[in-house]
This record gives structure tokens, sequence and C-alpha cells, in this order.
């Protein structure tokens, strides 16, 4: 069976990366998107175990000293952790894989899985990230302010990631986020395993 594809997608909060990562795998087969662990809060909304898992302090550091995560970081207040043995689990299937995660997680998974593809989601304008955090309704001003400064040093890792997608027009963004799945899958290391049947009568 062919292994699947590491993605790293991180972005500014409010560039709408949890949006477009929702459609994304509506519309791709094959596709897992990796659940995180966190301490923050639940929001108005969400679900335990499908947008995150939701855990105490306590509970999250016994899982960093059990080398439990393939990344973890700290962000704002709260801690963010990825689930090594769940990763590697949908990509031994065969599954792609998508990680959420900040420039701080996709330094430490490129360390470890240095094949992983990643991409990183700009706002058009810091006016539009702007108002997009003041329309989600689910911050105050004062929070709001952080995530603003903090955009920008998130912003300024881009160099790091192999793809740069602006999301302007959502469909747009979108199908150019396809388009990256659909390369990968047609490169000639994956497709020479799962064409083999066809390239052996093609070449005997």
């Amino acid at each position: 069976m062919t292994t699947g594809k590491l993605y790293i997608i991180s972005a500014p909060s409010g560039a709408g990366k949890t949006s477009l990562v929702k459609q994304l795998r509506a519309e791709t087969s094959d596709l897992a998107v990796s659940v995180s662990h966190t301490t923050r809060a639940m929001r108005p909304g969400e679900t335990d175990a499908v947008d995150y898992f939701f855990v105490a302090v306590e509970q999250f550091k016994t899982m960093i000293a059990e080398q439990a995560f393939l990344e973890h970081a700290q962000v704002f207040d709260n801690f963010y952790g990825t689930a090594q043995q769940t990763v590697e689990t949908n990509l031994a299937q065969g599954l792609d894989v998508i990680l959420e995660i900040d420039w701080q997680g996709a330094a430490q998974v490129k360390r470890m899985l240095p094949d992983c593809v990643s991409i990183f989601i700009l706002p058009p304008s810091i006016e539009v990230l702007c108002q997009r955090l003041q329309n989600r309704g689910q911050d105050n001003q004062e929070i709001i302010a952080r995530r603003m400064r903090d955009a920008v040093t998130e912003m300024s890792h881009y160099p790091e990631f192999d793809y740069l997608i602006v999301n302007d027009d959502f469909n747009l963004a979108l199908n150019q986020l396809k388009s990256i799945i659909i390369a990968n899958r047609l490169q000639q290391k994956r497709q020479q395993s799962l064409l083999a049947p066809l390239l052996n009568d093609l070449l005997n």
C-alpha cells in the first residue's frame, strides 16, 4: 500500500484556514485531518474529539513527558499538540493527512518528517484580517488586539513554507489547495507504486 503524504497548513488567526480545510476535506477523497489536543476552553459549536481533544493542562504535560506528541506548542495562554501515533497510523493506511498547526509546530514536524509539504495561508490585507476577527464575535477587543500583534509575527515565518496561498476569494484559495494535493499525488514515486501493474504491462 502507498504511504500517504503529510501536509502542514498554517495561518494567522482569522485568515480562514479552518474553513478552507473543512471544505477541502469534504471535497477530497482519502484525506484525513489530524485532530489536535488542546488545553484551551471549548468554543460554542465545537465538539470534543472532532474539533480538538480538549484536555486538562496536567494531562497535556503528561503526554509531553511520554513523548506522545509529534509537535506541541504554547499559543497565547494554551497548549496545542499533535499525537504522533494517530498521524502515523493514517499515513500507513495510505491517507493524506493535514495538520492545522502554527509555525512553531510546523518547524518541529519538519525536523521529524522532512518529506512533509507545508502551506501557509495569508489574508489579503491587515484590515481584512482584523475585520474577520471582529466578525467572529468570539473574542473581546483586548484578545483581538493581541491576535493582531501575533499575526504579524506568525506571517513573518512565511519563507519557511513550501507554498503560499492568499485567501481573498474563498473558492480560488480552495482550488489552489486542491491543486497542491493533486500535484503531489501525481509525483512519479507515488504513481510508480499505484500504477505498478500498468507499468509492468506497458514495459514488457
